[in-house]
C-alpha cells in the first residue's frame, strides 16, 4: 500500500513539473506579429493610448479624448471644446503615424527572427529603433495630457478625476482603460 501512495506522489509531481513547463506563449506563435497581440497592433495603427498616459492620467492631468467625452458635465466651454478637439486631433494623427511606423519596425524584426537573418547589428538597430518609436507614441500622449490641463480650471480637473473615479476608495467611476 505504501507502494502505492509513493508511487501517485511521483506521478503527481511529475505531472504538476510537465504543467508548469508549458510557455506562457502557447498559441501565441501563430500571430502575424509574434511580440504584439492582433489588438496592440490594431491600438497602434489607430492612435490608441495603450496606457502611455498613465503618469499623466493618474496625476491629475486629463486626457483630451476622455474629456470630450464628458464634456458636459466638466461644462466645457465653446472655446475648451475647440481647442481640446484639436489637441486631441493633433495628438491621434501623430500617434497614428508613429503606431504605423512601430508596427513596420515588429514586422521587421519578427520577419528577421523568422527568416533566419538577423545578426546582433541588425538585432541593435532594429530594437533602438522600436524604442525611439514607443517614446515618441509616449510624449504625444503625454503632452497632449499637458495640453489639456493647462485649458482646464482647477475644478474641472477635479471633476474630471472624480468622474473617472479616481481618489475615490471603492474606485467607482467610469471606464478607466486608456
Amino acid at each position: 500500500m505504501k507502494n502505492i501512495f509513493f508511487w501517485a506522489a511521483i506521478g503527481t509531481l511529475a505531472f504538476a513539473a510537465f504543467a508548469n513547463a508549458v510557455s506562457p506563449y502557447v498559441g501565441q506563435d501563430g500571430r502575424g506579429i509574434k511580440a504584439l497581440s492582433q489588438q496592440e497592433v490594431d491600438d497602434y495603427l489607430n492612435g490608441k493610448g495603450l496606457g502611455y498616459a498613465k503618469a499623466a492620467e493618474l496625476n491629475h492631468y486629463p486626457g483630451p479624448r476622455h474629456v470630450l467625452d464628458l464634456s458636459k458635465a466638466l461644462a466645457l466651454t465653446e472655446e475648451q471644446t475647440k481647442r481640446t478637439q484639436a489637441i486631441h486631433d493633433v495628438m491621434k494623427e501623430r500617434a497614428i503615424t508613429l503606431g504605423k511606423q512601430l508596427v513596420e519596425k515588429e514586422q521587421e524584426l519578427d520577419r528577421q527572427f523568422a527568416n533566419g537573418s538577423i545578426n546582433a547589428e541588425l538585432l541593435n538597430s532594429l530594437l533602438l529603433d522600436i524604442g525611439s518609436l514607443q517614446a515618441k507614441i509616449r510624449y504625444v500622449h503625454l503632452s497632449a495630457h499637458l495640453e489639456q490641463k493647462a485649458l482646464l480650471t482647477k475644478h474641472q480637473v477635479h471633476q474630471y478625476d472624480q468622474l473617472r473615479g479616481y481618489g475615490n476608495p471603492n474606485g467607482a467611476g467610469r471606464d478607466h482603460s486608456h
